[in-house]
């Protein structure tokens, strides 16, 4: 499946809206192949070459309805650092992630979200929470996975899991007061 910038579902389209499904374990082909194709994408998107030549705009993750699939599957890609400061990559094609806990303590990222079906500027704080346990069958391990994640993995995959419901990072903005601040939120 071709994914490009051309054929990712913006917000003007109101399918973005629409809630995901969950989707029958083990996984067929086909629910395979689309997190595959999600997962290259998210991995070209990086290389700016490739990008370039492909039409992608950089992405750290992505969900089935984001290509017009109303599907609970994503693919995620994550920079991070380890406790010994090496830097690391975290790599998940989840099917069926539900959040099981989260910390009452909050995080946003200082720059703000963004995200590959919304192309007007939205700025302001999204809070979300700083540290939360995701159970999901992962494709990339082939195993079903029990994970606590903290910092900008957290908000990644609760950005993720929030397509399934038809909500978008701009949905969580204060329009009153964008840059509020929360007490003993995390920034990021």
């Amino acid at each position: 499946m071709l994914i490009n910038n051309d054929t990712i579902i913006k917000d003007d389209n109101p399918l973005i809206r629409q809630k995901s499904e969950p989707v029958e374990l083990p996984l067929s082909d086909e629910n395979k192949a689309i997190l595959r194709d999600m997962l290259k994408y998210v991995e070209d998107s990086t290389n700016e070459e490739l990008a370039e030549k492909e039409n992608l705009r950089p992405a750290v993750g992505i969900s089935a309805i984001q290509i017009g699939i109303p599907r609970q599957l994503t693919a995620v890609v994550v920079p991070d650092v380890d406790k010994d400061g090496n830097e690391i990559q975290w790599k998940f094609m989840l099917a069926n992630p539900k959040i099981v806990s989260s910390s009452v303590q909050q995080a946003f990222l200082r720059s703000g979200e963004g995200c590959l079906s919304v192309e007007k500027e939205h700025d302001g704080f999204v809070y979300r929470s700083a540290r939360c346990t995701i159970e999901a069958y992962d494709l990339y391990s082939e195993k079903n996975i029990r994970i606590r994640v903290r910092g900008y993995l957290a908000i990644v995959l609760q950005h993720e899991i929030d397509h399934f419901s038809g909500i978008l990072f701009y949905d969580k903005i204060d329009k009153k007061n964008p840059f509020h601040r929360i007490e003993d939120a995390i920034a990021i």
